[in-house]
């Protein structure tokens, strides 16, 4: 997984992202957003049209928010 969308998200709900990937790996959970890391091409695009900057590379994670990256790999499991 390249992109992991973190908290933030869930109270916003903004879905620039989703418009504008190239590949629309983004889908709608019940509480926020996730990316699809299977059909992500990491291209940064989500990243840069996140109005609350809720879009982190994976490696960049803090280990407080290592819990958002489970959560993606449950919704898309």
């Amino acid at each position: 997984m390249a992109f992991v969308i973190l908290e933030a998200c869930g109270n916003e709900k903004a879905a620039e992202c989703t418009q504008i990937c190239p590949v629309d790996c983004i889908e709608q959970g019940e509480d926020q957003y996730y990316i699809d890391p299977n059909l992500c091409i990491d291209c940064g695009a989500c990243v840069a049209a996140c109005p609350v900057e809720a879009i982190v590379d994976e490696h960049d994670l803090t280990e407080e928010q290592e819990e958002q990256l489970e959560k993606a790999e449950a919704f898309f499991g």
